[in-house]
């Protein structure tokens, strides 16, 4: 008979909960976040005869790897999914995870695609490349916000592809304030450099891969964009037509 494990994974310590078929507690444990600790728990609960249930949260990469390598099936839990798991009144971690295995035994867990090392590593530079550019963002706005606070409104289309580097360049501004353009400036050609290296990073990793190189045929799709549909839907043979495809991939 098979058993049902909940995990309701931390930082560094997580709480595991083994119920049986008829959702009776076997066992409750807590140990310290190690691949040989989590282990020993997943084959005590019965190796490749457990289904465990574990949340979608921070830093389930290795979790899952360490339960695939006992043989064991996991179901990777969507949190938006499970009604009022937030916000329930009386909520610890034994209560959580014993949730989980319960759900999961009642066929009542709202699973999640448990992607494969590769495709999570892709995941890992394709969203990695997509923060630089929010950050990146982040530091040409406070340019023209400086730029704001001595009246100066560019000129140009773009103050950072032709001549707009020369346009700042020739700006008469306060000290103050050329000191933190320049200062921006610098900053913002960092971010171009991390995020040329990222380009390059995910165009090898991508190299040959028909789906990346498919989808670019669609308008309006580049590689960048295209790398974002690759790496999140993942394996499309997953689903079962066209119209599961556009639901997404979890």
């Amino acid at each position: 008979m098979g058993s049902y494990v909940g995990i309701d994974l931390h930082r560094r310590r997580s709480v595991i909960v083994v119920l049986n078929e008829a959702g009776e507690r076997v066992s409750w444990s807590r140990i310290d976040n190690t691949p040989a600790n989590l282990a020993a728990e997943i084959v005590a609960a019965g190796g490749a005869e457990a289904e465990v249930a574990m949340e979608a949260c921070w830093g389930w990469y290795w979790a899952a790897d360490v339960v695939a390598e006992c043989g064991a099936r996991l179901h990777l839990a969507h949190p938006l999914g499970i009604a009022g798991y937030e916000n329930r009144r009386v909520k610890n971690d034994i209560r959580d995870a014993t949730l989980l295995a319960d759900l999961l035994r009642m066929g009542r867990l709202p699973e999640a695609w448990v992607a494969p090392p590769e495709v999570r590593e892709l995941r890992e530079a394709v969203r990695d490349r997509a923060k630089l550019s929010r950050l990146r963002a982040g530091l040409k706005a406070q340019v023209h916000q400086t730029l704001g606070k001595e009246g100066v409104i560019p000129e140009l289309d773009s103050t950072w592809r032709g001549g707009g580097r020369q346009w700042l360049d020739d700006l008469r501004l306060g000290d103050v304030y050329v000191d933190r353009i320049e200062s921006l400036r610098d900053l913002i050609e960092l971010y171009d450099r991390e995020i040329r290296d990222c380009d390059l990073r995910i165009q090898r990793r991508l190299k040959g891969h028909p789906g990346y190189e498919a989808i670019q045929a669609l308008r309006g799709v580049g590689p960048v964009l295209a790398a974002v549909f690759v790496a999140e839907i993942g394996d499309v043979t997953r689903f079962d037509n066209r119209a599961g495809c556009a639901r997404g991939p979890g």
